[in-house]
């Protein structure tokens, strides 16, 4: 009976030697460890190796191939060469980790996540995936499934998103930053500054209906200021402003007589310059102009802190009518260069798209080139209003 115990203490002694670290060959994958059945490439329940699988079964597990690791208590091997598993974790391949999950102590160390991160398994801790890139737009993070690990990283190229770009300004502020009008609720003081047109000849009142009802709609208080007057003495129910410094027949030479003094004398916040159609038929129209820079230098330096918008002039069908473009495009230059210079003015297109059809004697806007001038106007100064 003694030898017999002896017997059955060596045999057990060989048995638990056998779970630490016997091995089979190739040709054995179809052989069970004790309780266990051999598995395809991961294990099931039971801890269960392999064909290529890792070392011995834990627990209650069938040792497999000829292979790596040793599974944890009822942990199984993963396919080829690979981690150990944790307890109760399986190994993930020594590939692109898409089969790999960690267990309780991660993957062996040779279980790196996938290229790209997509599916990206964990390895020392769940690494995020060497070159898992951040996103397209910067919608960072690892790929799915992927969890940041001891090395992991977002990836070669991974950036935060290309940065929104900021909306329409809004009332109150140009997207330049420059705010002409007052922020206290007073309106914004406009000087129409020209000619006939910004007089409203045939239409009185001219662009400046239209202009003003376009920042009723808005919400916006303005006023228009100046020593004329003309025009309706309500728009849509509100008192309309009707000052204005058009003078009817006048030059760009004679505008320039009343600036500074007494045309800017008083406050004002943005101007609306329309001049050289009586250039254009007058009188030399070639050096039209040579005699509006000055005037715009006048201008910006008795009121630095306005705005000076300037308009291309309107059609005309008759004398003078071929003048015009090269005037506006001139006019271009002007503009663009004291804007680079860091000065408060913008060019104003009356010209483009403006149809001879909306002129009532080929001169002067009917009550519907009007509107369109008013619309063009409100365009070009709206997002300084408020």
């Amino acid at each position: 009976m003694r030898s017999a115990s002896l017997h059955a203490a060596i045999a057990g002694i060989a048995l638990l030697s056998c779970l630490g670290g016997c091995s089979v060959s190739e040709d054995d994958d179809d052989d069970a460890g004790a309780g266990g059945s051999a598995g395809s490439s991961a294990g099931g329940g039971g801890a269960t190796a392999g064909r290529s699988g890792a070392g011995s079964g834990g627990t209650g597990g069938t040792a497999g191939a000829v292979a790596g690791g040793s599974g944890g208590i009822g942990g199984t091997a993963g396919a080829a060469s690979g981690g150990s598993a944790g307890k109760g974790g399986a190994a993930g391949s020594s590939a692109a980790g898409t089969a790999g999950n960690a267990g309780l102590g991660g993957a062996g160390a040779s279980g790196a996540a996938g290229g790209t991160g997509a599916s990206a398994g964990a390895g020392m801790g769940g690494t995020a995936g060497a070159g898992g890139t951040a996103g397209a737009s910067g919608a960072g993070g690892a790929g799915a499934g992927g969890a940041a690990g001891a090395s992991g990283m977002a990836g070669t190229g991974g950036a935060a998103g290309a940065s929104g770009a900021a909306g329409a300004s809004g009332s109150g502020g140009s997207s330049s930053g420059f705010e002409p009008c007052p922020s206290n609720g007073d309106p914004c003081k406009i000087l129409p500054l020209g000619d006939s047109i910004t007089d409203g000849f045939n239409v009185a009142g001219g662009y400046r209906m239209e202009l003003f009802q376009k920042t009723l709609d808005a919400d916006q208080s303005i006023t228009f200021v100046g020593g004329s007057q003309n025009g309706p003495t309500m728009v849509d129910g509100v008192p309309f402003p009707r000052s204005h410094e058009g003078h009817s027949g006048w030059t760009i030479a004679q505008i320039d007589g009343i600036v500074p003094s007494p045309a800017l004398t008083i406050d004002v916040h943005i101007i609306l310059l329309l001049i050289g159609t009586n250039d254009m038929y007058g009188g030399m129209p070639d050096t039209a102009a040579d005699r509006l820079g000055p005037l715009l230098d006048q201008i910006l330096t008795a009121k630095p802190n306005a705005l000076l918008a300037v308009g291309k002039i309107t059609p005309l069908t008759g004398n003078g009518s071929n003048k015009i473009p090269a005037y506006n495009t001139a006019m271009e230059t002007l503009v663009e260069t004291r804007a680079a210079a860091g000065k408060h003015i913008v060019l104003v297109d009356q010209f483009t798209n403006f149809p001879t059809a909306e002129l009532a004697d080929g001169v002067h806007p009917n009550a519907a080139g009007y509107d369109r001038m008013g619309a063009v106007w409100y365009a070009a100064i709206a997002s300084y209003l408020r």
